[in-house]
Parts: C-alpha cells; sequence; structure tokens
C-alpha cells in the first residue's frame, strides 16, 4: 500500500496500477471498435433501405415521410367525417319516411 508519511508507492502497487490502466485501456479499445462495427452496420443498413447513410438526407426523408403521413391522416379523417355526415343525413330520411308512413297508417 501507499505510505501516508512519503506518499510513494511501492514496485507492486506501481505495477497493479499499470495493469489496471492497461485494462481499461483494452476494454475502452474493445468498446471503440464494437461501436464502429456497429456504425458500420447500420450505415449498411441504411444505404440498403434508404439508399443513402448521410444524416441529412435521412432526416429530411423522414420528414417528408412525416408529412404524406399526416396528408393521408387527414384525407382518411376528412372521409370518415363524410361519412359520417352522409348516414347521419340518410339516417333522417328514413327517420322522416317512417313518421310519414305512421301518421298515413293513423290516418287511414
Amino acid at each position: 500500500m501507499t505510505d501516508p508519511k512519503t506518499d510513494k508507492q511501492t514496485i507492486d502497487e506501481l505495477k497493479a496500477r499499470y495493469e489496471d490502466l492497461n485494462k481499461r485501456k483494452i476494454q475502452a479499445e474493445a468498446n471503440l471498435e464494437n461501436a464502429r462495427n456497429q456504425l458500420e452496420e447500420l450505415k449498411a443498413q441504411a444505404r440498403s433501405e434508404f439508399g443513402t447513410d448521410d444524416i441529412a438526407a435521412l432526416k429530411k426523408m423522414l420528414a417528408d415521410m412525416e408529412a404524406e403521413n399526416e396528408q393521408k391522416r387527414a384525407a382518411y379523417q376528412k372521409n370518415l367525417d363524410r361519412i359520417e355526415t352522409d348516414l347521419a343525413s340518410v339516417a333522417e330520411k328514413y327517420r322522416h319516411l317512417e313518421d310519414t308512413d305512421t301518421e298515413a297508417d293513423n290516418n287511414g
């Protein structure tokens, strides 16, 4: 251990410290290599699926897809609103016809 009076480390302590630092360096290098490999795999996947691995181009594609999806969603909502209105109109006409038939049966 470290001598508290002189703050000097023994050779064994220095070796242990070096080995610990060296082990951490090797782990960091391995993590870096894994991250680089993963990045290359993801870039290849992006090129395969989207034709590019450029971040700006991918962001633009995403924005375009989101805008297209919003247009489709709005059109879908508009169509459902129209169908709902048409169905309500048909139901009202049907109800009016039933009321007319019921009055005719009661008067006749």
